[in-house]
């Protein structure tokens, strides 16, 4: 799943758990809690379930899904987006060259650099 190590992880130590802790109050092994937190192993729906209630987040939070207020000329309407997606344009919006060029033929673009990091 695309962000929850990251997330797991991060959602577990801000609630002070360690992963014996954690995996002890759902019913799962420590090993369970360290694979979904290096990604070698993808829990079942609902183990998932039981982890966004023990850390108190949202399902959604583990699925890379965050909603954002957006509000144009008068109208506000909600965007779902990963908090890391938007760190990214951030961070491309400090390049003006490389933004622009990502925006004007984005399949070009990531063409180019998949061929560079393969």
């Amino acid at each position: 799943m695309l962000l929850l190590d990251k997330r797991l992880k991060e959602m577990r130590k801000k609630n002070s758990l360690t992963q014996e802790e954690l995996a002890s109050r759902i019913g799962l092994t420590k090993t369970s809690i360290c694979c979904y937190e290096n990604g070698t192993r993808t829990p079942t729906l609902d183990t998932l379930i039981d982890l966004a209630n023990e850390l108190n987040v949202e399902l959604t939070y583990f699925l890379g899904i965050d909603q954002y207020q957006i509000s144009s000329d008068d109208e506000t309407y909600g965007l779902n987006v990963a908090k890391e997606e938007l760190i990214l344009l951030q961070e491309l919006r400090k390049h003006p060259e490389l933004y622009n060029k990502l925006l004007n033929d984005p399949k070009r673009m990531i063409e180019l650099i998949e061929k560079k990091i393969r």
